[in-house]
């Protein structure tokens, strides 16, 4: 069913203003409730509560730039690729649909982390999972990380879904 392009823009502003929305609220909990830098764990330990302030992007990256060079890294470029994929996928409008909340995503997720490094200078993460002894763990993320995981693992498993798809359809072809 074919949907006409003003509700389909409504439907891609309502989830990207709730993934945003999330993202936000669940920083402002962990901000005035969460004591810097206190670890409180669940699960045995494997699931924790940490709240630490990142100056820079995926796991730190980028913290010890200084200047334009960090505006324009963690701040300029991604603004530019939040518009560029808004762009994409309100112009594009036959994108599959879970191409679009993949994509929907991955923009709200950014958005919320950018939002935070422009207006606290730092973006709050405060979840972190591990495995006894640290032998397998992740860094210290936020909703908005999560948001942006599960969009980029919805497109690599369409991904992988459409080439198997292509593959059995040279094979059927071939036969």
């Amino acid at each position: 069913m074919k949907i006409n392009k003003w509700a389909r823009a409504a439907i891609i502003l309502f989830i990207l203003a709730l993934n945003i929305g999330c993202d936000q609220v669940s920083k402002v909990i962990v901000r005035k409730d969460l004591p810097d830098n206190q670890e409180i764990k669940y699960l045995g330990g494997f699931f924790s509560l940490v709240k630490m302030e990142n100056t820079g992007a995926f796991l730190s990256l980028g913290d010890s730039l200084g200047g334009p060079v960090h505006f324009i890294l963690l701040v300029l470029l991604p603004i530019l690729a939040i518009l560029a994929a808004l762009i994409y996928i309100f112009y594009k409008t036959d994108l599959n649909k879970y191409t679009v909340f993949a994509i929907i995503l991955i923009i709200g997720g950014g958005a919320g982390n950018l939002y935070d490094r422009v207006k606290y200078g730092s973006v709050t993460d405060f979840m972190h999972i591990g495995l006894n002894s640290g032998f397998l763990q992740t860094g210290v993320f936020n909703v908005a990380d999560m948001s942006i995981m599960a969009g980029m693992f919805i497109i690599l498993i369409r991904s992988f879904l459409n080439r198997e798809k292509e593959d059995t359809k040279i094979e059927t072809a071939n036969d």
